[in-house]
């Protein structure tokens, strides 16, 4: 078996791609590939998890003396402390020969004699306020695990605060000062509704009133009217005056009484 060729690119970082959760969305780490070489080189990036990262570029050239900045980004997935990360990369290199060659076809004819590479492993850093289970002894990480289970930490058990009594206060205020004015707002409707009843027996009692008092103004006219002409008819035709003055009297008091009557039926 031959042995392979030393890297001739430099990688950084050349041992760990590191991820930092959380791991809800698209987490992506960098790798740099220098070339120190008076040749050409050309790379390939491979996974052991193709369908967990997008690698962009994952192959090409890269020219003497320069770099080539490579974006790994880690797909979002349920992170699990527990669960061991075995995922690998394995940066893959061989000089180019001259001229225009497609990089198909140049890894495709490639002698694995001619071929060096790099491995790198991939890690997971927890989110901020999860602990690293790596660092757990075996023996032991059960056991911290669960005490972290029966025994919460302070930071995640809610306190209360002045600003949220305070704000209870308020909305039991507000809360009684609603209520209050729905009281008052039934209040005004009963008396609104009161009005509207007592209007029309206002209105029906000032027209009485004023029926009467315009029948009072007739009676005292005719009463005028009676006495002047009985001042200048002889005697003897008084009675007859005085008679259809007495009916047209007693017409008045029964007009009024049945007017009463009506308005009292009317009201009740």
């Amino acid at each position: 078996m031959s042995k392979l060729l030393e890297q001739v690119l430099q990688l950084d970082p050349d041992t760990e791609l590191h991820f930092k959760g959380p791991f809800t969305d698209v987490v992506t780490s960098y790798l740099s590939l220098y070339n120190p070489s008076e040749r050409r080189v050309c790379f390939k990036v491979k996974t052991t998890a193709p369908k967990r990262y997008c690698v962009r570029p994952n192959s090409g050239f890269i020219e003497p003396k320069e770099t080539v900045r490579v974006a790994v980004m880690l797909q979002p997935f349920d992170y699990d402390p527990l669960e061991k990360n075995k995922h690998k990369f394995m940066v893959q290199t061989m000089f180019a020969p001259n001229g225009d060659v497609s990089l198909e076809t140049l890894w495709k004819d490639a002698n694995s004699e001619n071929l060096m590479d790099s491995k790198l492993k991939c890690v997971f850093d927890p989110p901020p306020d999860k602990t690293p289970q790596d660092n757990l002894d075996p023996n032991t990480g059960h056991v911290e695990e669960k005490s972290l289970l029966i025994k919460p930490s302070s930071d995640t058990v809610p306190k209360s605060s002045p600003k949220a009594s305070s704000a209870d206060q308020e909305l039991k205020k507000v809360q009684e000062e609603c209520k209050r004015l729905k009281d008052e707002l039934a209040e005004l409707q009963q008396l609104n509704s009161k009005l509207k009843e007592e209007g029309p027996r206002q209105r029906i009692a000032r027209g009485i009133t004023e029926s009467s008092s315009v029948i009072q103004k007739r009676d005292s006219s005719h009463s005028d009217k009676v006495q002047s002409t009985s001042t200048t008819v002889p005697s003897a035709g008084s009675e007859e005056l005085q008679q259809p003055t007495s009916m047209m009297f007693l017409v008045v008091i029964v007009a009024i009484f049945i007017l009463g009557f009506l308005m009292g039926k009317f009201l009740l």
